[in-house]
This record gives structure tokens, sequence and C-alpha cells, in this order.
């Protein structure tokens, strides 16, 4: 049961509100990024719905540099 968790954990979905939340991106740029393969696919969720998978988001952002001014 714990191994059947674990692997929902990593399915886990994000919708768009929580993305940007996280990546302090707007709507946008994700957008933009998406279309230039620069950010992870979003899942069609229903005809008006669409997420990002949480795994690819949280891999995306330790990808990122870390730049400070």
């Amino acid at each position: 049961m714990h191994a059947m968790r674990k692997d929902a954990d990593r399915m886990r979905i994000l919708r768009v509100n929580e993305v940007t939340r996280r990546t302090g991106l707007s709507r946008t740029t994700l957008w933009r990024m998406e279309r230039r393969g620069e950010f992870p696919q979003k899942i069609q969720l229903s005809p008006g719905a669409v997420g990002y998978l949480e795994e690819e988001v949280e891999e995306w952002i330790e990808s990122r540099p870390v730049s400070r001014i």
C-alpha cells in the first residue's frame, strides 16, 4: 500500500493557480515557455481545465539556476 501512495504522490496534478504560486510566473509566461519547450507540458483534465504534474514542475524549479541580486 505504501508503494501505491508514493506513486499517487508523484502523479499529483497541480492546477494553474498553484503552479503560478510555486514558480512566481504569470499564466502568460507559463504558456509562452511551454510553447517554446522551456516548461513542462500541461495536461488536459476536462474541456475547461488543465493541470501540470507536480513532479515535473518541481524538477523544473530545481533545475533553475539561483541568481540573487
